[in-house]
């Protein structure tokens, strides 16, 4: 079990980049807390060299992009803290790489200090601000939080380990705060006339436009389909309401060649997800009380129904069966989940291309001059960025696989095609991580239920079976 925070770190009033980094980095790779040192891992750059490589990292930012710092975020943290006695530091250290690599993609250097000197196991993981080519900054976004959590809690249940049952958030959280009295948006507004309407059964796709603007919605039709009412600023566009509410799917509908589902029916039909048992024992032993107690029988006797239902309706109620499948949704996961990572890569790389043709085609008039003037240094002085910039475009054709640079327009159509394959890819990424979370949350149910010595003897009986 594993609790994440992610920590944006500041520069500090009074102290200038280098100190502050070199005071958060200190105290992380602190040698009493790290064994000497011994459990410490790091992408990307030396954990002894690394306030240097940082401080300069920021440096090169700042000439090649001609941009100050605006905010003072210079490092960011992430803290993992793990169950007292369950994970040694070792795997500890391991998961904290494994998440640093995922969260942030391999684009931002990092180190992973596992600190050992408290009861609870826990990681210091500090990564960079600056991206490793010096172009860009990480940018703390909405959510970023819950997603360093997703990570972790997915390397725990892969390795055997326990998860936090139903974190809550403090009671001052919006979205609780807000409750039944949060304003229904836009969007979900327009789903839910769309699904009315279509409920009645219009005669035709004008009959469906015509009980729209009956419904208060003004229409634009062009390349997209879009409706706005009088509370709305913006037209929205049929194709961001998501599946189900295309243009092309309404009229399907209407046809009677798509079948129609009151999609609130639907939704209010789905099972429960498979969650995870509650450790009672361990709970009693945190000075929980009796209701507690009784609560979490209660709740273990539903989910484990809800186990059972979930594994008979995969036809995965031997234990062996259940982790093959776990074994194999995970490499289905971890597999397409490199797809999309080379997806990603090569258009970053089309983009990089893009920007040294258009660098080399502005500046080739320029380095024809400079080498007209026998490399003159006052010439160079004058025209030192443009020509940085040809010297580096014409270092990244030397390092292209084929000697026949492509065209723009090439690259263009290419990245185009990635980005349509991307989104297809996306498509069964979320179904095949819901699967595999299921399937691990059902196993990790099993796997408590019967005990881990249970689970052994029943795997070593098997095999003499054999």
């Amino acid at each position: 079990m594993a609790t994440t925070r992610l920590i944006s770190m500041h520069k500090n009033k009074g102290k200038s980049v280098a100190d502050c980094i070199s005071d958060r980095i200190d105290y992380a790779l602190n040698p009493d807390k790290t064994n000497e040192g011994k459990y410490v891992s790091s992408y990307e750059c030396d954990p002894k060299t690394v306030k240097g490589e940082f401080i300069l990292s920021k440096k090169i930012y700042a000439n090649i992009t001609g941009r100050e710092q605006v905010n003072d975020v210079i490092l960011y943290q992430i803290r993992q803290s793990f169950k007292p006695g369950e994970i040694s530091p070792e795997l500890a250290n391991k998961i904290g790489y494994e998440l640093a690599l995922k969260f942030t993609k391999g684009n931002h250097a990092f180190f992973v200090a596992t600190h050992i000197d408290k009861s609870h196991i826990h990681n210091h993981i500090i990564y960079n601000s600056t991206s490793l080519d010096c172009t860009r900054k990480f940018r703390d976004f909405l959510g970023s939080g819950k997603a360093v959590g997703k990570i972790s809690d997915r390397l725990c249940l892969e390795n055997g380990l326990s998860i936090i049952e139903n974190p809550k958030r403090g009671k001052n959280h919006y979205g609780k705060w807000l409750g039944d009295k949060k304003p229904i948006t836009h969007s979900q507004d327009l789903r839910n006339t769309i699904d009315e309407i279509l409920s009645k059964k219009p005669t035709n796709f004008d009959d469906f436009l015509f009980q729209m603007e009956e419904a208060g919605y003004s229409i634009k039709q062009g390349k997209h389909l879009a409706f706005k009412n009088k509370q709305q600023k913006r037209f929205i566009r049929l194709r961001s309401l998501g599946e189900g509410y295309l243009e092309e799917e309404i009229k399907e509908i209407i046809k009677g060649k798509m079948p129609y589902s009151n999609r609130k029916q639907v939704a209010s039909k789905q099972q429960s997800p498979v969650n995870l048992l509650v450790d009672i024992q361990s709970k009693l032993q945190a000075e929980k009380g009796e209701g507690y107690q009784r609560w979490a029988k209660i709740f273990n006797l539903k989910q484990m129904a809800q186990t059972i239902n979930f594994l008979t309706e995969n036809n995965l109620l031997v234990y062996e069966d259940l982790e093959k499948k776990a074994q194999l949704s995970t490499d289905n996961f971890n597999e397409i989940s490199d797809q999309i990572k080379n997806i990603e890569n090569r258009m970053k790389e089309i983009g990089n291309l893009k920007t040294h043709i258009i660098s080399y085609s502005k500046t080739r008039d320029i380095y024809t001059a400079y080498r007209k003037s026998g490399y003159s240094k006052k010439y160079y002085e004058k025209h030192t960025a443009d020509l940085i910039l040809h010297k580096a475009a014409k270092a990244a054709f030397d390092e292209l696989d084929t000697k026949k640079i492509p065209t723009v327009k090439a690259l263009q159509k290419e990245y185009t095609e990635l980005i349509s394959e991307k989104r297809k890819v996306y498509t069964k990424y979320h179904s095949i991580k819901k699967e595999m979370k299921n399937i691990l949350t059902a196993k990790a149910n099993v796997d408590r239920l019967l005990g881990g010595d249970s689970v052994e003897k029943e795997k070593e009986k098997s095999q003499k079976q054999r």
